[in-house]
């Protein structure tokens, strides 16, 4: 890498602060460095979430529990013909760590049993296993990590003998990051030869899995959906072929896993219209009027909430992806090292945080299909130890469920 190329990137952007220790680095530090500095898209930085014109809400019709009841044969025998014949690949964010559950370790090697050891990823690859009997074929799984977590993520896999699996189809890839910037919008350092990043938010999946190679090597092998799901939600139904029929039924571009809300009021984003497209508007953002309209059956409008369980046409992503991402800021307290060479941790927000949301990639989507599951038998996250959406509230539901912990 090359000293000029990289100063004059950086002087376009406005960025030079990043080389101030430069001369002081042995050459070993200046290499990475460059390479650091090289890898940076400092168009992110000028990027910010797009405010729409007056945001109209309008409610999309859901699928619900019982009308997929009536057509569950028929989507299900859809679905185990696209699955054997290789059309659909799993996603699997597990980027995140434990630190909220007290475990200094990913969240998927995380153990829910109580008898016996049962990680978050082998209750969830049993799952997968299942369906892959069912289907008799193997189904390839992909999983993000993150640059902290890589490393004992594959260890974990490869210790446990990724839990029966073929490990030939499964494959990890590291989450792209964003540079962290100071509230001027000037990229902050980690240390002398080190710009500071943080993880692109779970929106940037596909274009992480694109930049690993993945996403061409998926299309070489003809499969056509991606069914992405995150890590802590231990009741997930991945790869289900009675999901994916009905999302290929109906021709839609992405569907939607969603739970109904437990009542009218709970604090969680819907999913709705927004504009003419497909979208979750959070709880906030709804009026009284909007929150309780009904149809007329006496059912409220907007009463499902999504539970990140996805699925994807790839070439419709491909369309849309590339184009006009929103990127948020999200004003944070970060460590840093300051312009003396000082490592702080701040007491007041000090940094600013570029993410990309997968919320925003339905927004993309022509149409999407709202799925309603059951929450008791799908619906387990685990966000915290205790309390709602804890271990002890998914291993209540795991037993409810019959898996043996």
């Amino acid at each position: 890498m090359k000293y000029n190329d990289v100063y004059n990137k950086l002087k376009v952007n406005n960025q030079l602060q990043l080389l101030k220790w430069y001369d002081s680095l042995d050459p070993n530090e200046k290499n990475k460095l460059l390479e650091n500095i090289d890898n940076i898209d400092f168009s992110i930085i000028n990027s910010s979430l797009v405010e729409n014109e007056r945001e109209i809400i309008e409610p999309i019709k859901t699928l619900t529990i019982n009308e997929i009841e009536k057509e569950k044969e028929d989507y299900k025998k859809i679905g185990l013909s696209l699955l054997s014949s290789g059309h659909l690949a799993c996603i699997l964010l597990a980027g995140g760590m434990g630190s909220r559950l007290g475990f200094d370790k990913p969240k998927g090697m995380y153990n829910i049993g109580l008898t016996k050891t049962l990680s978050i990823f082998e209750c969830q690859f049993n799952t997968i296993k299942d369906i892959v009997t069912e289907c008799n074929n193997k189904l390839y799984v992909f999983i993000m990590t993150s640059p902290i977590n890589d490393k004992d993520t594959r260890d974990f896999f490869e210790s446990n003998n990724y839990f029966g699996y073929d490990k030939n189809y499964v494959k990890f890839f590291i989450q792209d990051e964003f540079p962290v910037t100071d509230l001027n919008g000037k990229a902050l350092l980690a240390n002398k030869y080190t710009p500071l990043t943080a993880p692109n938010g779970n929106g940037g999946w596909f274009l992480s899995m694109k930049n690993a190679g993945f996403v061409d090597f998926c299309k070489d092998k003809g499969i056509r959906y991606f069914n992405v799901y995150a890590v802590d939600n231990v009741l997930q139904k991945i790869a289900d072929p009675v999901f994916l029929g009905a999302t290929y039924k109906g021709n839609f571009e992405c569907g939607a896993k969603v739970v109904r809300k437990v009542d009218v009021d709970e604090k969680v984003g819907v999913i709705c219209l927004s504009n003419g497209h497909p979208s979750i508007t959070e709880y906030i953002d709804l009026t009284d009027e909007i929150r309780y309209s009904k149809d007329e059956n006496g059912e409220y409008l907007y009463n499902f909430g999504v539970i990140l369980n996805y699925i994807f046409k790839i070439d419709a992503l491909e369309r849309t992806v590339y184009e006009n991402f929103q990127i948020h800021k999200a004003i944070k307290k970060i460590t840093y090292m300051n312009e003396n060479g000082e490592i702080l941790t701040p007491l007041e927000p000090n940094a600013i945080k570029y993410e990309t949301f997968i919320l925003d990639m339905i927004k993309m989507m022509s149409s999407c299909l709202p799925f309603e599951v059951d929450r008791n038998k799908e619906f387990a996250p685990i966000k915290n130890l205790h309390g709602t959406d804890s271990v002890d509230s998914a291993r209540k539901l795991l037993v409810e469920n019959g898996i043996e912990l």
